[in-house]
């Protein structure tokens, strides 16, 4: 199983261009939520998806039917065409100017073949498909979406975005992402109308909180700062029916059906803390983004698009963590994300007021995980059918050396795995490996367990 890193080739790019909705919208003033405006949300976040030539399409330019759909897609999506401001508390608001999302059309002399049989991040000449504009990367007062599409030598094309993530979180950005698939695709409007009301996710008045949010405790600074980056290893992992199957004999009997990403992130959580070896007095903390689109009653409008992740917080000992069986991770993991809960979320919010949208504290000895393979990605359709791969463009979080993304992936057999970017110090990553290795070892015969070792890939950051 390979991708191609060191694939190189020529990217001809037009000059970028402002892509305004296809009639006039509102020019209002539209608040975010302060459950939108965290700190730690105030980035772009890049999304990438690749697209095999269809004969059915023969005759059609990708880049002029997406460049209409998105014109289109602006008149019911039209926050995304204005600019944020920022006002008294550093509230963030959306200024709905209409001018424009930002739109690249380009070209590159390569096939989709060539990308080679593991479509996954990191992916070679990113910088290329998804060219960063000069002063459009800012926060405030810039294009709050950027498009990339480059048509191949095959017929196939990239779809490259990159979002402000104040605005949208995954499931957002594929409803907005699919919106424009189906306007492409000759729809009058998308099936799913957007819903603003960020007020649903905004402070109390009078603002207080009501939960334990141990994600913004004060982390002293002698529990480690971050890894030094020029020592860093990134490999991605592989995991498949046999994998998950055997992390599940390691649980006891009545934990066994549970879901997959509380299972893995207690096991990764668990290894990557014996690789990094911290003090065993010391307290390790992993972050799970947890999509609470259905912890509201009543539940929150179909075609909400704004964020609503939270992170889950699970707290051990080094000592506990590591020298306890996995079932004792697994529950920390579980009962982290049942904590979110409808007034933990209100809040979180009242929190962000109060204490003026802190950052989460980062350091060694967390670790963040988010799983997007659930987003839906890769099956929006803009006329090509789905993508060959839907998902994040980079391959590991802001912070790499404490983040993970989880990443749907589907091999060669046709079956699902799922991918999990690690980055490491090299001789921890060395650890890592070992640790998951026993841990993935089985003791049965199972005949699942057909896929002998630890599959990975070792890619450059």
């Amino acid at each position: 199983m390979a991708s191609n890193h060191a694939l190189t080739f020529k990217v001809t790019r037009q000059s970028p261009e402002l892509i305004p909705p296809a009639k006039p919208t509102p020019h209002e003033l539209k608040p975010l939520s302060d459950i939108d405006d965290q700190e730690s949300l105030r980035f772009q976040v890049p999304a990438i998806q690749f697209y095999r030539k269809n004969p059915a399409m023969d005759g059609k330019d990708p880049v002029m039917v997406i460049r209409d759909a998105v014109a289109r897609a602006l008149v019911f999506y039209y926050p995304l065409a204005g600019r944020l401001r920022e006002v008294a508390g550093r509230k963030l608001v959306v200024d709905c100017t209409g001018e424009g999302v930002l739109f690249i059309e380009a070209d590159a002399d390569v096939t989709l073949q060539q990308f080679g049989d593991a479509l996954l991040p990191p992916f070679p000449c990113l910088e290329e498909l998804l060219y960063d504009v000069p002063g459009s990367g800012g926060v405030v007062n810039c294009p709050l979406l950027l498009i990339q599409v480059t048509r191949l030598k095959c017929g196939g094309f990239i779809f490259a975005t990159r979002l402000n993530h104040t605005m949208s979180d995954a499931v957002g950005l594929v409803q907005i992402l699919s919106a424009v698939g189906e306007l492409a695709c000759g729809a009058k409007i998308p099936s799913v109308q957007p819903v603003w009301r960020r007020d649903l996710l905004s402070a109390r008045d009078p603002p207080h909180i009501s939960c334990t949010h141990c994600e913004y405790d004060d982390v002293p600074a002698a529990d480690g700062t971050l890894f030094p980056p020029d020592d860093m290893v990134y490999r991605s992992f592989f995991f498949g029916a046999a994998e998950i199957s055997a992390l599940r004999q390691r649980l006891p009997p009545h934990l066994r059906h549970c879901s997959t990403f509380e299972l893995l992130t207690a096991c990764l959580w668990r290894c990557r803390t014996i690789a990094i070896s911290p003090d065993p007095t010391k307290e390790v903390r992993i972050l799970c983004a947890v999509n609470s689109r259905n912890r509201f009653n009543p539940p929150l409008p179909t075609g909400y698009y704004g964020n609503v992740l939270v992170l889950g917080v699970a707290i051990a000992t080094v000592e506990n963590l590591t020298k306890n069986p996995l079932a004792y991770a697994f529950e920390l993991v579980r009962k982290a994300k049942a904590s979110i809960t409808e007034e933990y979320m209100k809040s979180l919010a009242d929190l962000m007021v109060i204490r003026g949208r802190p950052h989460f504290p980062l350091v060694q000895t967390h670790y963040l995980v988010n799983d997007v393979r659930h987003a839906g990605f890769g099956d929006v359709d803009y006329g090509w059918g789905k993508a060959v791969y839907g998902g994040p463009a980079i391959s590991v979080g802001a912070i790499p050396s404490v983040t993970s993304v989880y990443i749907p992936f589907k091999n060669k057999n046709g079956e699902n795995e799922i991918v999990v970017p690690v980055c490491l110090p090299a001789n921890a990553m060395e650890v890592f490996v070992k640790e998951l290795g026993m841990m993935l070892k089985r003791d049965d015969d199972d005949p699942k367990a057909a896929r002998k070792g630890l599959v990975f890939i070792t890619s450059p950051l």
